[in-house]
């Protein structure tokens, strides 16, 4: 039987492979999704995140819950709801204005883009063949107003 006995340059090389996994996996973005487990376009949605550097957690369990613990008005209301560093994330809102808002840190509820809005992230499938309508993110205020803190006029997102 042969022993093997790695080289000093090869012990270095997996120690810096390894630390950079460690770093990556550190600099993901933790976010809680709440969805209706049948959902697929929260599926779609939880992928869009994932590829923006967020570590999601799903929650298979409905999200009215969630979202009236966070005190998120009804009239805001998706089909998913997501926390992020202690904000409310309802619906199709795109990763880019969620880590704007994790850069800026307003004093805020959340970001919300109520209904299902064709061509937000995860309601931009082939499906839709293409289709995207206009929305609008809206910042979510601590005394349940609203005022929009993007808007998408339709075009690539």
């Amino acid at each position: 039987m042969k022993c093997l006995n790695p080289t000093r340059r090869t012990v270095l090389a997996l120690l810096v492979s390894t630390s950079s996994l460690g770093l990556r996996a550190a600099q993901r973005t933790p976010i809680e999704v709440w969805k209706d487990p049948s959902c697929g376009c929260c599926g779609e949605w939880v992928k869009q995140l994932e590829s923006n550097g967020f570590a999601v957690t799903v929650r298979e369990r409905g999200n009215n819950g969630i979202r009236a613990q966070l005190g998120i008005d009804p009239k805001y209301a998706s089909c998913h709801t997501a926390i992020v560093a202690g904000y409310g994330i309802e619906g199709h809102v795109p990763a880019t204005e969620i880590r704007r808002l994790l850069a800026e840190r307003p004093a805020a509820r959340g970001l919300a883009v109520p209904g299902m809005e064709v061509g937000s992230p995860g309601m931009d499938g082939p499906m839709y063949h293409g289709r995207r309508d206009a929305f609008d993110v809206l910042l979510l205020a601590r005394d349940g107003g609203a005022s929009v803190y993007r808007h998408y006029d339709g075009g690539k997102i």
